[in-house]
Parts: C-alpha cells; sequence; structure tokens
C-alpha cells in the first residue's frame, strides 16, 4: 500500500477554481493508477476522474468533462485535480485513491478534503 495525503480543499463560489493535490509516500509512486472520488452528504462515493500509471491517459466522469483536469507529477509523488467552473453539486469530500496499474480494487485511500461550492 501507499500513504495518500490530500489538500487544497476550501470554500469557493459557484463558477470558481480549485486544484487539490494528493502526495504519495511509500512504494514507487509510478506504478499505481491513481484517481479522484468524491463523496457528498448522504450520497453513495462516486468515482470522478482517475489517469494511468505511465502514459498518463484520463478518465473522467461526464458530470466533470470539460471543467476538471487529473494530473501527475511522478517526480514529486504527486496527483492533481484542478477543479474550474465549480457548480453547488460539486460540494463533496474529495478523496485520493491508487491500486496497482494491472487492475483490481483501490487499496489506499487518503483522508479526504472538504470541497465546499457556494452560490
Amino acid at each position: 500500500q501507499v500513504q495518500l495525503v490530500e489538500s487544497g480543499g476550501g470554500l469557493v463560489q459557484a463558477g470558481g477554481s480549485l486544484t487539490l493535490s494528493c502526495v504519495a509516500s511509500g512504494r514507487t509512486f509510478s506504478n499505481y493508477y491513481m484517481a479522484w472520488f468524491r463523496q457528498a452528504p448522504g450520497r453513495e462515493r462516486q468515482f470522478v476522474a482517475g489517469i494511468t500509471a505511465n502514459v498518463g491517459i484520463r478518465y473522467y466522469t461526464d458530470s466533470v468533462k470539460g471543467r476538471f483536469t487529473i494530473s501527475r507529477d511522478n517526480a514529486k509523488n504527486t496527483v492533481y485535480l484542478q477543479m474550474n467552473s465549480l457548480k453547488l453539486e460539486d460540494t463533496a469530500v474529495y478523496y485520493c485513491a491508487a491500486r496497482e496499474r494491472s487492475g483490481g480494487d483501490f487499496h489506499s485511500w487518503g483522508q479526504g478534503t472538504q470541497v465546499t461550492v457556494s452560490s
């Protein structure tokens, strides 16, 4: 497993931007497929975006396409989530997660960072 620590959450007005960061420690970061999930109050945890280990292919849930960008810097053991044009419905706790690049379940999770979008 790998230890993950998120940062960058906060309060932002609708239409604004935030960038989340997730720093990994432990095993080789470049071996992992990394993803961001979110969980709003009373709702299930939802996949937001993912990025493959080496080539950096990106995946997004439909509701954030064109607004969010996931990226990674393997030299810094960090994955980012740039969030633009934020909407009220983006309010949630955002979690960073890692799994082996070969597939399988996400085995490592961060503690989460709160993102609150206000009107």
